[in-house]
C-alpha cells in the first residue's frame, strides 16, 4: 500500500501592508479623514507633516520609524500648483515620478490609480506626468521655469514625502522597495490663481475633490496584494 502524502504547507490570506497617507495642511488632512472609510484592506493613517519639505521629511521617517507602520506604502496627498495652461482648480495630478532636490522617485500604479480615480470623482480631468517639488510657493515665471522641464505640476512635500519613504526602515530600493505614489489635487493654475485656500470657489472645489479621492487610494491599496511585474 502506499504511503499517504501528508498535508502540504498551510497556506495563509495575504494581508496588505498598511497604508500612510501623508498631506501638509490641517485643512488637507481634514478632508481626507472625512472620507468614505470603508474598502481599506488595512489599517489606513492620514498624517499631517506641516508645511515645506523638511516637515514632510521629519514626519514621514517618524512615523516609518514605528514599528506598526514600519511597512507602509505610502501616498503623498493634498492640494498642489498646476503649471499646464488650461488647468482648473479640481483637476488631479497623479504623478508618474516626483523630483526633488535629492533626485528623482518613481510612483508605482499610476495608471491603477488614474483608472480608480476616474470612477471615484467622475467628470473631473485626470493629469499624469512628473511631479516636481519646492521649498516654497511658486508663483509667475518660476511656473513657466517648471513647465519647460516637463514637470506638469509642484508642491512642496510630495518629493521629500516619497524619498524619505523609499530609504526609510527595513524595505530597499529593490524589486521588493515600498510601493509610493502621489495624488494632488490641483488649487490654483495658470489662469486661476488664488490667495487663500478655501476663499475662493477654487479652492473649495478642490476641498471636495479630495474628500472623494479615498475609494481610488483604497483600490491602490488592494491592488498591493497582487504580484507587481
Amino acid at each position: 500500500m502506499g504511503h499517504e502524502p501528508g498535508p502540504g504547507p498551510v497556506s495563509r490570506p495575504a494581508t496588505a501592508p498598511p497604508l500612510l497617507i501623508a498631506c501638509a495642511l490641517g485643512i488637507e488632512q481634514f478632508a481626507l479623514r472625512s472620507g468614505d472609510r470603508g474598502g481599506a484592506p488595512g489599517p489606513v493613517t492620514v498624517v499631517r507633516t506641516g508645511m515645506g519639505p523638511a516637515h514632510a521629511r521629519r514626519t514621514v521617517a517618524r512615523v516609518l520609524g514605528e514599528e506598526r507602520w514600519a511597512d507602509a506604502a505610502v501616498i503623498a496627498s493634498g492640494f498642489c500648483a498646476g503649471l499646464a495652461p488650461g488647468m482648473h482648480p479640481g483637476d488631479l495630478i497623479v504623478a508618474e515620478e516626483t523630483r526633488g532636490p535629492d533626485g528623482t522617485t518613481p510612483c508605482v500604479g499610476t495608471e491603477l490609480l488614474v483608472k480608480a480615480l476616474v470612477r471615484a470623482v467622475p467628470g473631473r480631468t485626470v493629469h499624469t506626468g512628473p511631479l516636481s517639488g519646492s521649498d516654497h510657493v511658486v508663483r509667475g515665471p518660476e511656473r513657466a521655469a517648471l513647465r519647460a522641464t516637463g514637470a506638469i505640476a509642484v508642491d512642496m512635500e510630495s518629493a521629500a514625502t516619497l524619498r524619505t519613504a523609499r530609504e526609510a526602515g527595513r524595505l530597499g530600493s529593490g524589486p521588493d522597495a515600498r510601493p509610493v505614489a502621489a495624488v494632488r489635487v490641483v488649487v490654483d493654475a495658470p489662469e486661476h490663481e488664488l490667495v487663500r485656500i478655501g476663499t475662493v470657489r477654487g479652492g473649495i472645489s478642490a476641498f471636495r475633490v479630495l474628500r472623494a479621492v479615498l475609494p481610488a487610494f483604497f483600490e491602490w491599496h488592494r491592488s498591493l496584494l497582487l504580484p507587481r511585474r
